[in-house]
């Protein structure tokens, strides 16, 4: 088993300070038209995103949790991406070339104008999610720009973004920052408790450990043999400069089984790198 995509995920753990500044916000009627949620990769920014959208768009009294039940109709259609009254906007998948495009053009946030000049049609709220807002190019971002400059009534835009720096200055300054962090270990045991019942504890407790409280991470991790990539990063660090050679085909090996293992081992390796060093450096002090 494995997370289920934001808009559908049930479950989010860990951000409880940022759920109450929502539903703070819903509840006394002072909602600022454009959010922009940001932190690690992984640790459920768009989760968040989509769990307040449904909330939004459900319109139900109680506003003490943004939490809704799964068999609500709206969560049912936001799941399925049919509610009408909420846009997602992403990365668009390459069908030729099998993989999403490398980033959000201006012809998908037109998109965002001309859904928001639509009347809601359930009365309700219109919702927008920009997913890896960071990855918009120049030409979209300025389209988005103009429309937080000038925002229709009973709209939110909820902007997902692992790297705010790379934002406009004008987008960040027209929203709202919600600063997610890292997942603390409670939540990460129990989210991957839910997520990979089948796994040993003690491998689940390794993958954590490996995440650095991102849950996305770990699953990630767990698809491409993060465990057994982790043992070879530390190999290849206690070995060098003269890893032997039937090492260093097991090595070549599970990195040449795709571009996704090779990358998994690399960011393993300078994460490594990295923690070595701060460990150097604490030792220097």
């Amino acid at each position: 088993m494995t997370a289920p995509e934001p808009r559908a995920n049930p479950l989010l753990l860990g951000h409880g300070a940022a759920e109450a500044v929502l539903a703070e916000a819903l509840r006394s009627g002072r909602m600022h038209h454009a959010w922009l949620i940001t932190g690690p990769e992984g640790i459920g920014k768009a989760t968040l995103a989509f769990r307040f959208a449904r909330r939004l768009l459900a319109g139900v009294p109680d506003q003490s949790t943004l939490a809704l039940d799964p068999s609500h109709p709206v969560f049912r259609r936001v799941a399925a991406g049919t509610h009408a009254d909420l846009l997602t906007v992403e990365r668009e998948w390459d069908e030729k070339r099998k993989r999403r495009r490398s980033e959000i053009v201006v012809d998908d946030v037109r998109a965002v104008a001309e859904f928001l000049r639509l009347t809601p049609a359930e009365g309700g709220w219109r919702v927008v999610v920009v997913d890896g807002a960071e990855e918009m190019n120049r030409n979209a971002a300025n389209a988005l720009l103009k429309v937080l400059e000038e925002p229709p009534a009973r709209a939110i835009l909820l902007l997902v973004c692992a790297a705010p720096g790379r934002l406009l200055p004008t987008i960040r300054s027209r929203c709202r920052r919600l600063r997610l962090s890292p997942v603390d270990d409670a939540a990460m045991r129990r989210l991957l408790a839910q997520y990979l019942p089948g796994m040993d504890q003690g491998e689940r407790e390794k993958l954590a450990s490996l995440a650095e409280g991102s849950p996305g991470r770990a699953l990630l991790l767990a698809e491409e043999e993060g465990l057994r990539l982790a043992g070879l990063v530390a190999d290849v660090l206690v070995a060098l400069p003269a890893l032997p050679p039937p090492r260093a085909y097991e090595v070549a090996d599970a990195l040449g089984r795709s571009e996704t293992a090779f990358a998994t081992f690399m960011d393993l390796l300078r994460a490594e790198i990295a923690a070595s060093v701060r460990e150097w450096v604490r030792g220097r002090a």
